[in-house]
């Protein structure tokens, strides 16, 4: 799949997912530099890919579904980015972010490959937001055309609470 980054295409890495699909399984490392999989994660969750959290767009798409996520009981966010788990927990207190767990990609790109959203020719995730169920569907997903644009965050926040 070609998508845009500055308005550059681009090409994304694996098989773009779609409502219904089951989500895939994972890996991925927290601040803590511990593995996280999906088996780990429970409920209704939203998540999202970014390039890196230290871009304007990218601190306050994070800092937005901090804000408003937060008010829909049972729902978790996740946002993974290719940045290092330091500079992920650096960002979060500096943020002060407190209701979006962040996840490093950096080790394997096994997060991207498996949902095609890791970008060939950056080595960096692209935008994408998936809602997922508790029972591991996809019930929401975008990939933005333009990786420098923000997302859609009322169409997800209403699937998330569709999902619960």
């Amino acid at each position: 799949m070609k998508v845009k980054f500055q308005g550059n295409e681009v090409t994304l890495v694996g098989e773009q997912l779609k409502v219904g699909d089951t989500f895939p399984e994972f890996k991925a490392s927290n601040n803590s530099l511990e593995e996280v999989a999906l088996k780990d994660t429970k409920g209704v969750r939203i998540f999202l890919t970014v390039p890196s959290l230290d871009t304007p767009v990218c601190d306050l798409e994070v800092r937005t579904f901090n804000e408003k996520a937060s008010k829909i009981e049972g729902v978790t966010v996740y946002t993974l980015s290719m940045d290092l788990p330091f500079a992920q927990a650096r960002w979060c207190g500096a943020a002060e972010v407190e209701n979006v767990i962040t996840l490093s990609d950096y080790k394997d790109r096994a997060f991207g490959k498996v949902t095609g959203t890791y970008v060939k020719e950056l080595g960096l995730l692209a935008r994408t937001s998936f809602v997922v169920g508790s029972d591991n569907k996809i019930t929401y997903v975008d990939y933005l055309n333009e990786i420098t644009n923000y997302p859609n965050y009322d169409e997800i926040l209403e699937a998330a609470k569709k999902g619960k």
